[in-house]
């Protein structure tokens, strides 16, 4: 079992955001802003936010680094031996909400958590992922993101892909709504099982993966034709996005209670969202498609 490096990860976190950061500029032709930040309680982070971009209509790729001397009430409630127990997270978040329709919204994270107290091993973990939320739906896309994100983590062992697949579907599900947010992708937290080394090695994976899942899919639609009826759903299936990451998500709930920066956790939401009252799309409309096709459960990558 080799011993935490959190200094390795730090160092790896920050020039993945910047590679990303770099990759999507390419893309968009606009440059993403800079906000580096501190906060009080201790650690800071860099924000790198694009809004009104050419495919972009608003996106964010952030690093944070924060740390504290004992953990918000509702992290203890779940791990009761970390009461006591100085601790740091830190990871690189993003999410993506191009402007066109038939280009997917997308968010991916890779984080590492330590809290540690003198004369004690330290408890330390991995979580991340990454997940597709398209609004009109292809199967291409679908199993092109699915496949990327097997192939990341075959190295590290056959069952991890149909593990994260399957959290990834539980975890991204509006329980109230009872549906998908989208077409998944994996998901994973409390990671440690294969050592810091290895594990560690299968977060630069799937981190480094990200580029591959994705810019293909928003390369291939950000010029596709679209016309009024395609932002108006738009609009309003994300409007799905911002009740998944207010009501459920444990990340965003951590990062306001843990005194996070409001402006980078808020990053993910939506420009322009709708909501309707009891809205059903058309029988054998494309956007009723979404929903018979798209987000029930399914194994993209069967035969």
């Amino acid at each position: 079992m080799s011993t935490p490096n959190p200094a390795a990860v730090k160092a790896w976190l920050l020039d993945l955001q910047s590679r990303i950061v770099q990759a999507l500029e390419a893309v968009d032709g606009k440059p993403f802003l800079a906000d580096t930040w501190e906060r009080a309680e201790g650690g800071g982070g860099i924000s790198r936010l694009i809004e009104e971009g050419k495919v972009f209509e608003r996106g964010g790729v952030n690093f944070s680094h924060v740390r504290g001397a004992s953990l918000p009430p509702s992290a203890m409630a779940a791990r009761p031996e970390l009461a006591g127990r100085a601790w740091e997270a830190m990871g690189v978040s993003l999410v993506l909400h191009p402007r066109n329709p038939y280009a997917p919204t997308v968010h991916m994270n890779v984080r590492f958590f330590e809290a540690v107290a003198e004369g004690k091993e330290p408890v330390w973990w991995f979580g991340g992922g990454m997940d597709l939320t398209p609004y009109y739906g292809n199967a291409d896309d679908a199993r092109h993101f699915h496949q990327v994100c097997h192939d990341a983590l075959a190295p590290f062992g056959a069952d991890l892909h149909p593990r994260f697949k399957r959290w990834c579907d539980e975890y991204f599900y509006l329980k109230h709504r009872k549906e998908a947010r989208g077409v998944g992708g994996i998901f994973f937290d409390d990671f440690h099982e294969l050592g810091f080394d290895q594990s560690f090695a299968m977060l630069q994976r799937v981190g480094a993966a990200f580029l591959d899942a994705y810019l293909p899919i928003v390369t291939a639609r950000k010029d596709q034709p679209y016309g009024e009826r395609e932002r108006d759903f738009q609009a309003y299936r994300r409007g799905r996005y911002v009740e998944f990451n207010l009501v459920w998500d444990r990340g965003t709930l951590f990062g306001l209670q843990s005194g996070g920066r409001t402006e980078a956790i808020l990053m993910s939401m939506p420009p322009i969202v709708k909501w309707r009252y009891d809205w059903h799309p058309a029988p054998g409309s494309p956007e009723a498609a979404l929903y018979a096709d798209f987000l029930p459960h399914r194994d993209w990558l069967a035969p």
